[in-house]
């Protein structure tokens, strides 16, 4: 059976990392059918890497194998993973990377990845991507079974993405991403919006943005929009520019939708 493997690390591109673990997987698995998701999260930013997983992985086939390397841990306590659940297999570590899918998804198990055979000979402390999850991943996509390459644990380590509040009318979120646009995603879904209707104010570090807009172009040039994102959230753009500078905005920024509100 052929299982496409992706992967969604903080390596960059500069560097042989990637490509390490990657030819790290073609030699157990040659005819093995690789996709990056990307290899630009922020360096050990486990809630963007989370964040982008869970944006990603459900658009993949059933049966695809998800291997994610955002791990500032590596060579510490913390546990190498391998997460089951009815429709997709995770790879990675043990620090939350996979928490927000996991709410997601129906859990089967959860594996303490400890069976050395199914990794390479030699284990480095600092490169688990291309010693441990790569190989482990490579011997999935051969139809090897989960309960082999360890001992079932009862969950993962979990992360928390930050709650919208809702008050007397208005919801208070936050900025969770910002992606390469310079769009800013929030923690407030489309659902929530819905609820107040289109006819809203999106108030972000003092600047008011009016109504909810179908598309980014439904605004002047260079003035901001909110839309519902490609992934269900409250999304704050620039027509034909980057919100992140217009409104000189970060993750962690607050954002309050409600009547005139800012």
């Amino acid at each position: 059976m052929d299982r496409i493997i992706t992967l969604t690390t903080d390596f960059g591109l500069k560097d042989p990392y990637q490509g390490a673990m990657k030819g790290a997987i073609l030699s157990i698995n040659p005819k093995a059918s690789i996709i990056d998701i990307t290899h630009l999260i922020s360096p050990g930013n486990i809630m963007e890497g989370a964040f982008i997983l869970l944006e990603a992985y459900s658009f993949f086939p059933v049966n695809t194998i998800h291997v994610g390397v955002v791990d500032p841990g590596v060579g510490g306590e913390r546990k190498p993973l391998l997460i089951e659940t009815e429709k997709y297999v995770f790879v990675g570590p043990d620090n939350g990377l996979f928490s927000l899918i996991a709410r997601n998804e129906r859990v089967k198990r959860v594996i303490h990845l400890t069976e050395s055979r199914y990794f390479l000979s030699e284990i480095s402390s600092t490169f688990h991507g291309r010693d441990i999850f790569g190989p482990v991943a490579a011997h999935l996509s051969l139809d090897v079974t989960p309960p082999l390459f360890g001992k079932e644990i009862k969950k993962a380590n979990e992360i928390d993405l930050p709650h919208p509040e809702k008050k007397g009318g208005a919801i208070t979120g936050e900025v969770v991403y910002v992606d390469s646009f310079g769009n800013l995603i929030t923690n407030i879904t489309g659902d929530d919006i819905l609820e107040l209707g289109r006819d809203i104010e999106v108030g972000i570090n003092g600047h008011g943005v009016k109504g909810l807009k179908r598309t980014y172009s439904d605004g002047p040039v260079g003035e901001a929009v909110s839309v519902i994102s490609s992934g269900g959230l409250l999304e704050i753009a620039v027509n034909s520019g980057a919100a992140s500078e217009r409104l000189k905005a970060s993750v962690g920024d607050k954002v309050t939708v409600g009547t005139g509100v800012r």
